[in-house]
């Protein structure tokens, strides 16, 4: 006899994603209401133990959807993580300098001091790994390297998932990063002129040159190259606990049913959906259209196509290479794909049943 799901954990990153919608939209409660499966946020725990999870991934019948590098890390160290699919939404991916720094290139940073944050207190720091990547991925393209740099660490001692609650977060605890309670501790050190330069990535990257008037050195979110554009955020990842899939399959293929809905949805509600992303990301609409695109609710849409996953490998070895993952990550062998094309197989019936049916009354109207 197959065993109720008492509980499904849910956690997202504050960034576009179909699971971030269908939260919202009120879908994923209501669709796991009807089994009887009552809908918890990690981020919305007292307990530290839990939040955490959204870094080390450790609570049984949990879902994440959201930067890849804290699940690639998890699944690095042993947790038995799968990968139910992948979301890729091109965000602004910025190397910034104040206007007197006398960088305008990326042959410029040749020499010159680069602030890179360092977390003392957490499992894994992703805001380095990211701003690292984004750095080394530039100077490549003029074939530089990090040795021809000068990177300077702001030490934060402080973790990610302990952060206070705050009004904008709802009374939820909230996920902290390097610009917890509005200050970026690279920022600062640029404005200060103790750095000749620094990297930040999506909304707060577009408002943050906005505000201080900060040159762009490159966006490496807009190159051609996907491996260029692979960072944290690009592309996502939606991933489960192996506990969810082998017991509670039905489960699994439901919830990733509700992020297709919510991408779906999307695709037709542009303004919804930009304020749907505002909220998400603690931003204002019209920061999230600089920095995701005005055509980004086109864009969020979670599949396994071999960009994504050969970009995702790609920056995998990366982590590897800078010690930031214990082990090699084999992303091939880490993906099951069944959810999703059970949940494919679902909308496309539907969508057939739909079509019939409105072909059925055309030809009811004609008699």
């Amino acid at each position: 006899m197959k065993k109720h799901l008492d509980v499904l954990w849910y956690t997202r990153c504050p960034v576009p994603t179909g699971l971030g919608i269908a939260v919202q939209k009120g879908w994923l409660d209501e669709s796991f209401r009807q089994r009887r499966t009552e809908i918890r946020s990690l981020r919305e725990s007292r307990e530290q133990a839990v939040r955490e999870s959204h870094f080390d991934h450790t609570l049984k019948n949990s879902v994440r959807h959201g930067g890849n590098i804290p699940a690639l890390w998890a699944r690095a160290s042993g947790r038995d993580t799968r990968l139910l699919g992948l979301s890729w939404v091109d965000e602004t991916q910025r190397i910034l300098t104040t206007p007197d720094s006398g960088i305008r290139t990326v042959k410029d940073l040749r020499g010159r001091r680069f602030g890179l944050p360092k977390r003392t207190r957490v499992q894994i720091d992703f805001t380095r790994a990211q701003a690292l990547r984004g750095l080394e991925n530039a100077l490549r393209l003029e074939g530089l390297d990090i040795p021809d740099v000068e990177i300077v660490d702001f030490q934060i001692d402080a973790g990610f998932s302990g952060t206070a609650t705050s009004k904008a977060a709802g009374g939820h605890y909230v996920f902290g990063s390097s610009h917890s309670g509005g200050q970026n501790a690279e920022l600062v050190g640029l404005l200060r002129g103790e750095v000749d330069a620094i990297f930040l990535k999506g909304a707060i990257a577009a408002e943050f040159a906005h505000h201080f008037d900060l040159h762009t050195v490159i966006d490496t979110g807009t190159h051609p190259d996907p491996r260029i554009r692979s960072n944290n955020g690009t592309p996502r990842t939606l991933t489960v606990d192996r506990h969810l899939l082998d017991h509670h399959f039905d489960s699994a293929t439901l919830l990733v049913e509700q992020v297709l809905r919510a991408e779906a949805w999307a695709r037709t509600h542009a303004e919804e959906t930009r304020r749907f992303l505002a909220l998400e990301t603690n931003s204002s609409e019209h920061w999230v259209s600089i920095a995701y695109g005005e055509s980004v609710h086109q864009q969020i849409a979670t599949d396994l196509t071999e960009t994504a996953i050969h970009a995702l490998q790609d920056f995998s070895d990366f982590l590897h290479r800078w010690q930031f993952i214990p082990a090699p990550v084999d992303v091939d062998a880490w993906i099951d794909a069944r959810p999703l094309e059970a949940a494919n197989r679902t909308r496309d019936t539907l969508a057939a049943g739909i079509v019939l049916k409105e072909r059925e009354e055309a030809l009811c109207a004609l008699n």
